[in-house]
């Protein structure tokens, strides 16, 4: 059964664009990934500095990985200066 998750990113104003650049290495790098099926960012129109990503993976196991991946690692030590707040993240089962 596959893994579903959405995680909410608040950054900072002055730090958007620093963000955005972390965030979409992140993507790339986390797509290569064993058991990557879906990892898409997105931009909040009506809520500037919020951005979220919509996440499935095969197994478990491979979200796992993902989390303790150097490149998440390096992500998360670059990222925290810039939010807003910390990160939120749901994670859920598909039901239709």
């Amino acid at each position: 059964m596959n893994i579903y998750l959405s995680a909410v990113i608040h950054i900072k104003e002055n730090y958007m664009m620093d963000g955005i650049e972390l965030l979409k290495k992140l993507v790339i790098e986390t797509r290569r990934e064993n058991g990557c099926i879906q990892y898409d960012l997105f931009e909040d129109h009506r809520n500037k500095g919020v951005f979220f990503i919509h996440e499935t993976w095969a197994t478990s196991e491979d979200l796992h990985s993902h989390q303790v991946s150097d490149h998440m690692m390096k992500f998360r030590e670059g990222i925290s200066s810039l939010l807003e707040k910390p990160n939120t993240v749901y994670t859920g089962n598909k039901l239709f």
